[in-house]
């Protein structure tokens, strides 16, 4: 009953069964359950489970990941691992820590479809999605490696996670029922898939949602963003105010600054008039992320003072706006970037070759 198993991708109820069959009396599953989710540490520290029962169930339920490369930040702050899938595909995590807490951010496919000009990932396209399993494991591989407890989850690495909806959803439903994580300290972003936005407007979860916009415009963002072509600004907003009205949720924009392209002041102005008129509740919050360059994409981060400049014409307008500082630019922690670097074919060694 293991063959497709894996170590998080199993039920509760799937790991009661399996020890039940091994003639295991109940409480075990709810030790080694505890281990895995409550605990959060290792199976191989899951200290109330006998040696032996702790080889045996890592026989059974092998881990989904196997790692090919980690890095941490000069800083210490932000560590990423690129990953592994029992296929070959590999996907990237970002951990980043600060005092008060400790943010998971994972890939919810294996490359992406959106193909967003400035992203690494998209630059990359796609290869599959991954299960709930691959995607909780993320989050608990992350946390074993942390001295601190992670606190926040965010489906900001690579893949458009609304493309993915049953598995994500899946995947929130574990770390918030069993993981133990608040449903507001989970936070979905999409390029503007907009049914699945309108289907997270209908889950019983309240998670953030966080729309990566980055123009005010339909010809510049379908330069940008190809899909939106399918799916214009005008629906895209329509749908995250569904969203933030379901939820009782604010909004978060997101919006990569590129120099030359949408960081000049009357886009700022068209912007902030755009998100001054949007009725979603709690209003509209913009994060402002300074471009992570990447090797497919030519643009580059503008100065510090103009996206200063920009924040303030939109703070002026009276929309809520933050710079978000990057973080891991020398592991090269933006969305694909180190899987880009790092390309590793099926049985092969690390190569440096740029993918795009």
């Amino acid at each position: 009953m293991t063959d497709s198993l894996t170590r998080y991708g199993i039920s509760r109820e799937q790991l009661l069964a399996l020890l039940e069959e091994w003639g295991e009396p109940r409480y075990r599953a709810e030790q080694a359950w505890d281990a895995l989710y409550r605990r959060r540490v290792p199976l191989a520290d899951a200290t109330a489970l006998s040696k032996s029962l702790r080889g045996r169930l890592s026989d059974a339920l092998p881990e989904a990941l196997s790692l090919d490369v980690t890095a941490t930040s000069q800083d210490g702050g932000t560590t990423k691992w690129l990953w592994r899938t029992r296929d070959g595909a590999q996907v990237e995590t970002v951990l980043m820590r600060s005092p008060t807490r400790a943010s998971a951010c994972v890939s919810s496919q294996a490359g992406c479809a959106m193909a967003c000009t400035f992203c690494a990932t998209g630059q990359a396209g796609f290869e599959r999605h991954l299960d709930a399993g691959e995607i909780v494991e993320q989050v608990a591989r992350a946390g074993h490696d942390s001295e601190q407890p992670i606190t926040h989850v965010v489906y900001m690495g690579m893949g458009e996670p609304l493309a993915n909806f049953d598995q994500v959803w899946a995947s929130v439903e574990r770390l918030h029922g069993d993981f133990g994580l608040s449903a507001r300290h989970l936070t979905i972003s999409t390029v503007g898939v907009v049914p699945g936005m309108l289907r997270l407007a209908r889950a019983d979860l309240p998670v953030t949602l966080a729309v990566s916009l980055h123009a005010p415009d339909d010809a510049l963002r379908t330069q940008l963003v190809p899909l939106n072509v399918r799916y214009p600004i005008a629906e895209v907003l329509d749908a995250a105010a569904e969203v933030a009205g379901a939820h009782g949720r604010r909004v978060s924009f997101e919006y990569a600054c590129i120099a030359g392209v949408n960081d000049d002041l009357e886009r700022a102005d068209a912007l902030g008039r755009l998100l001054t008129a949007w009725p979603g509740v709690g209003g509209a919050h913009v994060n402002l992320i300074p471009l992570n360059p990447t090797g497919g994409f030519a643009g580059r981060a503008p100065s510090r003072d103009r996206i200063r400049a920009f924040a303030e014409r939109l703070r002026g307008a009276g929309v809520t706006t933050t710079i978000r500082r990057n973080r891991g630019v020398d592991i090269d922690a933006a969305c694909g970037q180190l899987r880009a670097r790092h390309l590793i074919p099926s049985g092969g060694a690390p190569s440096t070759t740029m993918a795009g």
